[in-house]
C-alpha cells in the first residue's frame, strides 16, 4: 500500500542534465523507501519561450557540464545530440509529456521521465516533440494514443505549465530539487544532485522509514 500522509516530491526537468545525473539516486531512494508514494513535478529548465537554439556557446557549455556529470555520477553521455545546430533545446514538449502521463497513469510517471532522459543523453534522440516522445511513451507502456489526443488539445496544452507555476510557487529554481513530504509540512532533501544515502539523512524524524 502506498502511503498518502507522506511522499517524495521530484521537481526536476527530463531535459537537465544534473536531472540525469540523480536519476538511479532518485530509484535507490524510492527502494530504500518502500511503499512511499513518489511524485514528479516538472520543472520547466528550458521551455517555449525560454528555449534555446542550440549554438556553439552552448554546446560547449552543455560539453563541459557533461563531462563533470560523467566524472561525478557515471551516468552515459551521447554527444552527437550537441553536435547538431539544426534544433531549438525546447524543454516544454517532454515536460508536457509527463505531465500528462503522470494526469492518465500516473506510476507511468517516473519510468517515461527516465526513458526521455536516457533518449535525450545517452542514445542522441531529440526529445523535443510528439513524433520524437511516442515511441518512449509506448515503451514504458503508458498509453500513446490517450497521450497523442490530448497532447495539443486546449483542455490539456497547459499541463507542463501548471507543473512550472507550482514549482515556482514552492520557490524552487534549480533543478533537481528533491523534497520529502509529511501532511502539509515539506522537508528539502536536496537542491542539486546527491546521492540516496545523504537525502535519507535528510529525512525527517516524522516521515518515518530510513530518516
Amino acid at each position: 500500500m502506498v502511503e498518502t500522509d507522506r511522499e517524495i516530491i521530484y521537481v526536476g526537468d527530463p531535459m537537465c542534465s544534473w536531472c540525469w545525473g540523480i536519476a538511479p539516486q532518485l530509484d535507490e531512494l524510492q527502494r530504500r523507501l518502500p511503499g512511499t508514494a513518489f511524485r514528479v513535478v516538472t520543472g520547466g529548465l528550458r521551455p517555449g519561450p525560454n528555449a534555446e537554439p542550440m549554438s556553439d556557446e552552448l554546446a560547449g557549455h552543455m560539453e563541459h557540464e557533461w563531462t563533470l556529470i560523467n566524472q561525478a555520477t557515471g551516468q552515459p553521455f551521447d554527444h552527437r545530440t550537441i553536435e547538431r545546430r539544426d534544433f531549438l533545446y525546447d524543454t516544454e514538449p517532454a515536460c508536457r509529456a509527463i505531465a500528462l502521463v503522470r494526469l492518465f497513469d500516473p506510476p507511468r510517471a517516473w519510468p517515461l521521465f527516465k526513458r526521455i532522459q536516457r533518449a535525450f543523453y545517452a542514445e542522441g534522440v531529440l526529445t523535443i516533440n510528439l513524433e520524437a516522445l511516442l515511441p518512449l511513451v509506448e515503451e514504458v507502456g503508458a498509453d500513446a494514443r490517450a497521450l497523442q489526443a490530448a497532447f495539443d488539445s486546449e483542455e490539456y496544452r497547459d499541463a507542463a505549465w501548471a507543473d512550472f507555476t507550482v514549482a515556482r510557487e514552492w520557490g524552487i529554481h534549480s533543478f533537481p530539487t528533491v523534497i520529502a513530504r509529511v501532511g502539509e509540512q515539506g522537508h528539502l532533501l536536496t537542491i542539486g544532485y546527491s546521492n540516496a544515502e545523504v537525502m535519507l539523512e535528510r529525512l525527517p524524524e516524522s516521515f518515518g522509514g530510513e530518516g
